[in-house]
């Protein structure tokens, strides 16, 4: 699945399945990806700052992503 570039912020994500999805340079700040599985998806470049990601099963690389905060 190619979502690179698009633009889903605050998107509602819960359980996605995303996996091997090409996500880079997408906006998912805020989006809330509860429970959603990344395995395999590149998040080069992607912004997920503010992003929901209790219970997200992460690719194996999360550091090629921008850096999340912690939730305030």
């Amino acid at each position: 699945m190619n979502l690179a570039g698009l633009v889903m912020t605050r998107a509602n994500l819960t359980d996605a399945n995303l996996t091997d999805a090409n996500l880079s340079d997408a906006d998912l700040s805020h989006a809330d990806l509860t429970g959603a599985t990344l395995a395999g998806a590149d998040l080069t470049g992607a912004d997920l700052s503010h992003a929901d990601l209790t219970g997200a099963t992460l690719p194996s690389r999360p550091w090629l992503a921008r850096p999340w905060p912690a939730r305030t």
